[in-house]
C-alpha cells in the first residue's frame, strides 16, 4: 500500500457513505492533510460544499457520514470523527508508519509526467556581471528543473544569452572610445566586471554628451550588416563576458543543457515578423517600420483612445528584443520537441510576455498554449532595487564572497575551541554561503519582492538553508550510528508518539508538496 491508496481508500468509503445516506452525488471528493495529526487526524474532509444540494447544514451531513464509514470497520482507520463541517480521519499507526517508511526508502513518486520541458533562466547581457536579481533568477531555475525532474519530467534547462543590440553597443562603444586598449589581462580584471565598467561609463558621458545614443544606434546597424570591424570588437569583448560568466555558473552552481543566444536567433525572429506581415497579421507603418496592433479586449486602449501597437522592426530594420524571442520559441520547440516551455523573468516583464505568447497564437503556433512564465519579484537591498546602468548594484561575485566572509567568521566563532584547519573552514563557508543565499531567495512566494537581508539569511536557527544543513548532517550523523537496515523487521506498532506522527506527516505531505510546486511553479511550497 501507498499513500496514494490510503486517500482513495479513504474517498470510496466516502463515496460509499454519501450513496448510502443520501445519494451518489458525482462529486470529485478531495482530502485534505492536516498540520498537527496528534489532535485532529491525519486527512480532513470538508462538508460545506454539500449544504445547498442536501439542505442540510454541514455539521449534520459529516455526522451522518461518520456513522456510515463507522459502521464500515475499515481495517486501515484508527479514528472517523466529525468534527463540526470536517470529517476527520486518523490512520492506525502501524499502517501509516509502515507506509511512509517503506515509501520513503523506496523514494518513488507515483504522479509521473512524462513531458517534456524546457526552464529558460538567467539569460543575462553580456554588457555587466550578473548581480543578486540574477541569482534569484537561477536559483529558482534550476530549483524548478530539480522539481520537474522528481515529478517525471524530462527537463532541458536553458539559458538564452542577450548578447546583442544596443545596449551591448553602448558597452562596446565606450571602449572604443576610452579604453586606450585595456583588457581585462592588463588590468587584472575578472571579464564581465570589465566589461560592465564601459557601462556604467557609457551612462556618465552620455549624460554629457547626448549624441553617443545616436553612434550606439550606429553601430548596431553596423553590427547587424555584418561589419567586419564592428563584428570583432563585439566577439573580442563578449568572449571576455563569457569567461567572467562561466566562473560565477560553477560558483553558484548553475548548469546548463542548451545555450541560446540572442546573435542567432534575431534573424529567425525578423524572418518570422516578415511571415506575419505577408498574412497580414501585422502592418508596415508609413515610415517603414513593422508593427503589430494589440486587441483592445486584452490590452486595452492607448491614452488618445487608440489601440496598443507594438514594435516588432524599427524604422531602420533592425530588431527589437521581442523579435528575437519569437525567433527563439520558435527554434525551442523545433529542436527539441517539447511539450510546454517555461521562462524564468521577473515580473517587470509580465506585460512582454503577455504579448509575446499573444503573438505566437496570432501567427498560429498551437504550441503557444504550453508557454507559461514563472514571474518573480525584485530583490531588495537597503539602499533600494538594483541598478546597473550606475553602478549602484551587489554583484553576484561580491555577494557571494561577503557572504562566505561572513560564514567563515560563524564557523571561527561557533568552533573556537576546535582545531579545523583554514582549508576546511574556507571549504565550509562555501556551501554555507550558497544555502544561506539559495534558501533565502527560494523560501517565500515567487510574487513576492524580497529584501535580502545577509546576516539573517546565515543563521543557523529557524527559517534557513544553514539551519537545513544542520538538520541534514544530525539525520546522516544518526544514521551513521544506526544499525543496518537490510534484513530487518520493523515494529511500527511501537511508533506513535507526538513527534513521530508529526515526522509521519510531513513526510506524507512531502510528496504532494513536490507535485504543487511543480504544477504552480512555486518551489516555496516545499521550503514551508
Amino acid at each position: 500500500m501507498n499513500i496514494e491508496a490510503i486517500k482513495n481508500n479513504i474517498l470510496e468509503l466516502i463515496n460509499r457513505a454519501f450513496a448510502k445516506s443520501f445519494f451518489d452525488i458525482q462529486e470529485d471528493f478531495h482530502l485534505v492533510m492536516i498540520a498537527d495529526p496528534s489532535n485532529w487526524g491525519n486527512f480532513s474532509f470538508e462538508c460545506f460544499p454539500f449544504t445547498k444540494k442536501l439542505e442540510l447544514a454541514p455539521g449534520k451531513i459529516a455526522e451522518i457520514l461518520e456513522k456510515n464509514i463507522k459502521d464500515e470497520n475499515s481495517p486501515i482507520l484508527e479514528k472517523v470523527e466529525a468534527m463540526g463541517p470536517y470529517l476527520n480521519f486518523t490512520i492506525k499507526n502501524d499502517i501509516l508508519f509502515a507506509t511512509i517508511i517503506e515509501e520513503s526508502l523506496r523514494g518513488e513518486n507515483k504522479k509521473i509526467n512524462h513531458q517534456r520541458v524546457m526552464v529558460e533562466y538567467l539569460s543575462p547581457n553580456t554588457n555587466k556581471p550578473l548581480h543578486l536579481g540574477h541569482l534569484r533568477n537561477g536559483a529558482l531555475g534550476m530549483a524548478m528543473a530539480n522539481i520537474l525532474q522528481a515529478t517525471g519530467c524530462k527537463v532541458v534547462k536553458a539559458n538564452l544569452v542577450n548578447d546583442r543590440g544596443v545596449h551591448i553597443c553602448k558597452s562596446m562603444l565606450t571602449w572604443q572610445k576610452w579604453a586606450d586598449g585595456a583588457t581585462p589581462q592588463s588590468t587584472n580584471t575578472k571579464g564581465d566586471h570589465f566589461v560592465g565598467q564601459w557601462y556604467i561609463r557609457y551612462a556618465l558621458e552620455a549624460e554629457k554628451d547626448p549624441n553617443l545614443e545616436q553612434e550606439a544606434q550606429v553601430m548596431l546597424q553596423k553590427w547587424e550588416q555584418g561589419d567586419p570591424e564592428t563584428i570583432k570588437l563585439w566577439e573580442m569583448m563578449n568572449n571576455w563576458v563569457y569567461e567572467g560568466f562561466k566562473a560565477t555558473y560553477a560558483r553558484f552552481g548553475l548548469q546548463f543543457d542548451a545555450l541560446f543566444y540572442e546573435s542567432q536567433t534575431y534573424k529567425l525572429g525578423k524572418d518570422i515578423v516578415e511571415k506575419g506581415l505577408k498574412q497580414g497579421v501585422f502592418q508596415k507603418t508609413e515610415q517603414g517600420g513593422v508593427v503589430a496592433e494589440l486587441p483592445v479586449e486584452e490590452f486595452g486602449l492607448e491614452q488618445n483612445g487608440q489601440p496598443k501597437k507594438i514594435t516588432l522592426l524599427r524604422e531602420d530594420g533592425t530588431s527589437v528584443y521581442i523579435t528575437q524571442d519569437l525567433g527563439a520559441a520558435v527554434l525551442k520547440f523545433q529542436d527539441y520537441s517539447l511539450d510546454q516551455s517555461i521562462y524564468v523573468v521577473g515580473s517587470e516583464q509580465n506585460y512582454h510576455f503577455r504579448i509575446l505568447f499573444w503573438l505566437l497564437e496570432k501567427l498560429g503556433y498551437a504550441w503557444a498554449k504550453n508557454c507559461r512564465h514563472l514571474s518573480y519579484g525584485m530583490v531588495y537591498l537597503p539602499e533600494g532595487k538594483m541598478k546597473s546602468r550606475e553602478g549602484k548594484v551587489v554583484d553576484a561575485d561580491d555577494l557571494i564572497s561577503q557572504m562566505e566572509n561572513l560564514a567563515i567568521k560563524e564557523i571561527e566563532k561557533r568552533n573556537s575551541e576546535k582545531n579545523i584547519g583554514q582549508e576546511e573552514i574556507s571549504q565550509r563557508a562555501a556551501k554555507i554561503a550558497l544555502s544561506a543565499i539559495k534558501f533565502y531567495l527560494l523560501r517565500v512566494g515567487t510574487e513576492q519582492d524580497i529584501h535580502f537581508n545577509p546576516q539573517e539569511s546565515l543563521s543557523f536557527d529557524g527559517f534557513t538553508g544553514p539551519y537545513c544543513q544542520y538538520t541534514y548532517a544530525r539525520a546522516k550523523s544518526i544514521l551513521r550510528a544506526a544499525p543496518k537496515l537490510e534484513g530487518q523487521t520493523f515494529q511500527y506498532n511501537l511508533l506513535g508518539n507526538e513527534q513521530e506522527l508529526l515526522l509521519a506527516q510531513k513526510l506524507m505531505a512531502f510528496e504532494q508538496a513536490v507535485s504543487t510546486a511543480g504544477e504552480t511553479l512555486n518551489p516555496s511550497k516545499i521550503a514551508l
